[in-house]
């Protein structure tokens, strides 16, 4: 087990109803409200205007940002810093998901000092402070809503990249379940196999906690559970709940007490198909996660028979592999590069951008070679 500090300054509201007191705690922060949310579904599902009422409340001044996409663009972080600037913003309310509250994010470490967003994310940049952040959650994935990480990508660059930051953290993140009850049965089931992958990257850190280790796996088949039932019973508030409770809880850093980081290689990966053909991140991990296991097998058969040992009672690497394959395909979430229409042809393609991103685990390296087997593995 590793020496860890254990840190989270994030004030989490969970339960129905509980952006009721949105407004208060925004206006404990400032008067000027920068809302920023993503295109169509806030706004046809009544969202926005339950948050922009919720803020009427306190008698807020809104300035919206709208348009955030599912894969989220340095570019427009840096429209809405110059926005916020010019309207002198004191506080951020971010309303959707993963992509809308990481790009809030970098706004808050943007706006204070003018940095432009690819600059931080790239490190050329070191902001020093922010502006506060507010988060009301509209689909369970990323746990985004609990730490201290946003990833962006740079068409210009070619690179898609995450940054953690101390200063990322949200001072309130509002969770109401029943938010999420609208969102698509393929979204659902993307969400479920980015809250797995974030337990799983954790699972091959740099240590090994048996306590830790058990608690992952719980959150993976806890997760496993859920699914078939929420994915059946999208509208069912319970089925939510526990859905979103697992997603928060698989990265808000309680899965990496006693180690000092995860691996993070298989998300490197999903990045780039991402960043290539916009396939929805979820989908990514469930297309990469097989292709990895597949690859690393021989290097830590061990790690993947505990993982097996854990979560479906087996310790043969194969099998848990392909529990984890049964599973995915059993939500219809993509488990190759043959179920997004992606051929042989973008083999190529795709290695060189994997290269070109330098694409690799942070305790697993991965070379050349292993990446030409992993995408091998992914067709």
């Amino acid at each position: 087990m590793k020496n860890f500090v254990a840190y989270n300054p994030v004030q989490l509201h969970f339960g129905k109803n509980v952006t009721d007191r949105l407004g208060a705690v925004a206006s404990e922060y400032g008067n000027k409200v920068l809302l920023v949310y993503g295109r169509n579904s806030a706004k046809k599902y009544g969202y926005y205007q339950r948050i922009t009422g919720d803020l009427a409340k306190a008698n807020l001044e809104i300035t919206e940002f709208s348009g955030i996409r599912p894969n989220p663009l340095a570019s427009d972080v840096d429209r809405a810093v110059a926005l916020a600037r010019e309207k002198g913003i004191e506080v951020i309310v971010a309303l959707g998901g993963g992509s809308v509250i990481d790009s809030a994010k970098i706004m808050s470490v943007c706006i204070p000092e003018n940095l432009k967003a690819w600059d931080v994310m790239t490190g050329m940049a070191k902001p020093t402070k922010n502006i506060p952040l507010i988060t009301v959650l509209t689909l369970a994935a990323t746990g985004t809503e609990m730490n201290d990480a946003a990833v962006l990508q740079d068409f210009d660059a070619g690179a898609k990249r995450g940054l953690k930051n101390p200063l990322n953290f949200p001072k309130h993140s509002f969770l109401d379940p029943s938010f999420t009850a609208t969102v698509s049965r393929d979204y659902t089931a993307y969400g479920i196999a980015d809250l797995i992958a974030h337990s799983l990257e954790a699972f091959f850190g740099d240590s090994e906690v048996s306590l830790v280790d058990s608690f992952v796996a719980d959150i993976i088949k806890d997760a496993m559970h859920w699914a078939p039932l929420v994915l059946d019973a999208p509208d069912n508030y319970e089925y939510r709940a526990n859905i979103m409770l697992d997603a928060t809880f698989a990265l808000n850093g309680v899965t990496l007490y006693g180690r000092t980081m995860g691996d993070w290689g298989v998300h490197a990966i999903g990045h780039v198909l991402s960043l290539l053909y916009d396939i929805p991140h979820g989908a990514t991990l469930s297309i990469a996660y097989p292709a990895w296991l597949k690859f690393m097998k021989k290097r830590i058969p061990e790690r993947i028979s505990k993982l097996g040992e854990l979560l479906f009672g087996t310790s043969s690497p194969d099998v848990t592999i392909d529990e984890l394959i049964k599973f995915f395909v059993f939500i219809k979430s993509p488990v190759n590069l043959t179920d997004v229409n992606i051929d042989n042809s973008k083999k190529a393609e795709i290695l060189n951008q994997l290269i070109k991103n330098r694409a690799s685990g942070m305790v697993h390296f991965l070379k050349k070679e292993d990446l030409e087997q992993i995408v091998n593995y992914m067709m």
